[in-house]
């Protein structure tokens, strides 16, 4: 786990990564949290059987339940993302950051939760240079480990300014 704090007037307000443990432990119900993840997060947070959802299914992207979002997101070679879950997720934090902790998990920790944190850190908080995904990452990985998958890279690297 990684933890980011947000303001040292504020010690109680910071943002995580990390991997799939951050979901099965017990700081759940004083944190907000992303799960990047669609096996087994949102896959149980919807309750569903089959290799998918319906594209038209209202929680196909991201299933929002309070302080939890659930993203059906995988981390294939090709960029199979789609703006609008970067753009729930980053929506998400804009409501719970300035309240909560926010946690951000994917099944290693190493692709899509980092991903999402420096996202956030460079759209949402201004800590990270906002200018392009490679200016972004290279600022994270000073100070973070962060070994993201080819498709997230080619993802975040092509639709960078579309991303607010």
């Amino acid at each position: 786990m990684h933890k980011i704090p947000l303001s040292l007037a504020t010690p109680e307000i910071y943002l995580c990564f990390g991997d799939i443990s951050l979901c099965q432990s017990d700081i759940r119900d004083e944190h907000a949290m992303i799960h990047a993840c669609k096996e087994p997060c949102h896959r149980h947070a919807c309750n569903y059987n089959s290799r998918s959802l319906d594209t038209q299914h209202p929680h196909y992207l991201a299933y929002e339940n309070g302080y939890d979002l659930y993203l059906n997101m995988i981390d294939p070679p090709a960029p199979l993302f789609q703006i609008e879950s970067f753009q729930i997720a980053l929506e998400f934090a804009r409501v719970h950051i300035p309240k909560r902790p926010l946690y951000i998990h994917c099944n290693k920790g190493q692709s899509r939760a980092p991903s999402l944190t420096l996202l956030i850190m460079a759209k949402i908080l201004k800590i990270l240079p906002n200018d392009s995904y490679m200016e972004a990452r290279t600022a994270f990985e000073m100070n973070y480990p962060y070994m993201p998958g080819k498709g997230i890279e080619t993802f975040l690297s092509a639709n960078w300014t579309e991303l607010n």
